[in-house]
């Protein structure tokens, strides 16, 4: 078995796809690490997630979200393009299962604070971790070229997470606390 570290990285430097070195601290690896992070939040997500339609969803993120992670990884435009990337369909897979998951709980009636059960509270943890990922995917396609279906993909990916933590409360019986506006 070949060893799982090489040094390559003891002075801050990695390697893209494609083989070209950057800093650690790029825009492109912290659109790429964020997106790890998420998956691997989600991975923690469904250590909990019992319904066994939201976790196939959720596994499918996560096999989307390598993906993205591959093609926010390579710099070179040709070589992107031999990669897996995001499609329509897979944005369209979010957006049926939030219509589907909306479908059980009450009209929105406001700014509801993270937490209830822990299938919720770690869903509430993966989205913020969804929109800083979006911010620091977004801050990449400013200096670089990025896939527009990244964007919105992240961005309704998010919107999942964020209905899925009202259905798993809903479904548990556990009252959302709402925002109260401090006077």
């Amino acid at each position: 078995m070949a060893k799982i570290y090489t040094k390559t990285g003891d002075e801050g430097l990695t390697s893209l796809v494609g083989g070209s070195r950057v800093r650690k601290d790029c825009a492109r690896l912290e659109a790429y690490g964020t997106v790890d992070e998420l998956n691997s939040n989600l991975g923690l997500l469904l250590v909990v997630v019992q319904d066994e339609h939201e976790r196939e969803v959720l596994v499918e993120c996560q096999n989307v979200l390598f993906c993205v992670g591959a093609v926010l990884a390579t710099e070179d435009d040709a070589v992107r393009g031999t990669l897996q990337s995001v499609e329509q369909q897979d944005i369209e897979v979010l957006e049926r299962a939030v219509d589907e998951w909306q479908k059980v709980l009450p009209p929105w009636r406001g700014f509801v604070l993270p937490g209830g059960v822990e299938a919720a509270a770690r869903a509430q943890v993966c989205r913020t971790v969804c929109r800083r990922a979006e911010r620091r995917v977004l801050s990449l396609a400013a200096e670089a070229n990025v896939p527009g279906e990244v964007l919105k993909y992240l961005n309704r990916l998010s919107d999942l997470l964020f209905v899925l933590a009202l259905r798993e409360n809903f479904l548990a019986g556990k009252n959302e606390i709402f925002w109260q506006k401090r006077r």
